[in-house]
């Protein structure tokens, strides 16, 4: 797998993972709290229709009340009437009412007429429920509900009900009514089914939002990656183009080294050495002829010593021959030697160095000092080299003049090819420098 494929995986993966859990645990808490709501509202569905009931029951009383109150009847008239009016009373659509007598025999059934005057205390529904002794043991009770099953007209199917009943003292009668809870049933169902659509809606549209986000979060990280990789192709030209020019400046350098130390003393080597052999067939004096050779004898002494500085500015030998510990203290000691300024030295690195970061320690080390002689006019230097986990430590501070302006600093050519340098190698350069207060260099360089 390619490493920006990674890249967005490890950016998508999460996403996807905490939106699932966080979805599932808001699409369960939906559903747990639809329930709770769904169980609430059949409570207080349930006990509206309850507090119906009651009030058709007090009503139906109301409606007898004159006759049972009347004393001028007789108990067979006033019997008689009272079954009048509880069969003719009705309300909404199935609202009837009936009336029993505690010993379960059937007065009024609108809806059964049947029933009339047959003892029901035996009569079960067919879940086995004694519905008539239910309903007197509730009424005795000072009025209360019971739930049976029961034939709803007008198809006189089998439905839950729930009835509410008295006792109408004169007589000790159990009178009632009742209503079918299937349209109860009915209502949650629906609201049931609209809860759970709005959920499933819901879960869908997060789905969606999820959905969107990911092809957003994937197209993001492309356009990322794809600005990174040309900003990582700019700046892989731009050092290529450094490390171009570093090499140029330092073939000019060498070239003109060459051209005007070497090759000069050598002309000077050349004309001498013809003027000596010159004087040499002229038979001039030995003196002079000797004066001549010496003079040509320095030449070469000084190309000699030209050809070695130009040597060691390529790579010191004391790099190969001793290694970077000795060179830089080599380099420490030259510096000591022209300066007169104290030193703090200090080189732990157990391991062996690849050679381009020696040299470019060395160099790193060479252009601090020089920079610290021409510009700091500090009184006491600090230099470390020691090793960490995965990289070469360099830190070199001085207690001069320093800088007060950080673009002042950044503008030095010494510090550009410091920078230059290191980051060619995979390394990284900072500096810090205030006013009076010093400068400090610091690079990691990767081993």
């Amino acid at each position: 797998m390619r490493l920006k494929s990674k890249i967005i995986l490890l950016a998508v993966a999460p996403l996807i993972v905490a939106t699932t859990i966080i979805t599932y645990l808001g699409f369960q808490s939906a559903r747990d709290l639809a329930e709770l709501e769904l169980a609430i509202y059949e409570y207080n569905l349930v006990n509206a229709k309850k507090q119906a009931l009651k009030s058709h029951v007090n009503i139906a009383l109301s409606a007898i009340r004159p006759i049972l109150e009347d004393t001028q009847l007789d108990d067979e008239q006033a019997q008689f009437q009272v079954k009048k009016i509880l069969a003719s009373l009705s309300y909404e659509d199935e609202g009837y009412f009936f009336a029993y007598e505690t010993t379960g025999v059937n007065l009024v059934h609108p809806t059964q007429p049947d029933f009339v005057g047959k003892n029901l205390w035996e009569f079960q529904d067919r879940s086995g429920n004694y519905l008539i002794q239910g309903l007197i043991k509730a009424a005795q009770s000072g009025g209360g509900y019971h739930r049976y099953i029961w034939e709803k007209p007008p198809l006189m199917n089998q439905e839950d009900k729930l009835s509410y009943a008295v006792i109408i003292e004169r007589w000790d009668w159990m009178m009632g009514t009742g209503l079918y809870l299937d349209d109860i049933y009915a209502e949650l169902t629906k609201t049931k089914a609209i809860m759970n659509d709005n959920i499933q809606r819901s879960f869908f549209t997060v789905i969606e939002v999820v959905v969107v986000t990911v092809v957003l979060v994937i197209l993001l990280g492309l356009a990322i990656n794809l600005h990174e990789h040309k900003l990582a192709d700019s700046r892989l030209k731009a050092l290529a183009q450094r490390f171009m020019r570093l090499q140029v400046n330092e073939r000019r350098g060498f070239s003109r080294e060459l051209h005007d130390g070497i090759n000069q003393l050598l002309v000077s080597c050349k004309f001498r050495v013809e003027l000596a052999s010159n004087k040499l067939k002229r038979d001039h004096d030995k003196a002079v002829i000797q004066q001549e050779l010496a003079k040509a004898d320095d030449l070469i002494n000084h190309t000699i010593r030209e050809v070695r500085q130009i040597s060691h500015n390529l790579r010191p030998t004391l790099l190969d021959d001793l290694g970077l510990d000795t060179a830089l203290n080599s380099l420490i000691d030259q510096f000591r030697e022209r300066t007169e300024l104290h030193v703090h030295y200090r080189f732990e690195v157990i391991s062996d160095v690849p050679d381009e970061v020696e040299i470019t320690l060395y160099r790193l080390t060479q252009e601090s000092l020089m920079n610290i002689e021409k510009h700091a006019n500090a009184k006491n230097i600090s230099l470390n080299v020691w090793q960490s986990h995965r990289h070469l430590v360099f830190e070199c501070s001085d207690d001069g003049d320093g800088f007060s302006h950080k673009d002042a600093l950044s503008s030095g050519i010494g510090l550009i090819n410091m920078r230059e340098r290191i980051e060619l190698i995979g390394g990284d350069f900072t500096f810090e420098s205030q006013l009076n207060k010093g400068t400090s260099i610091h690079a990691l360089l990767p081993f």
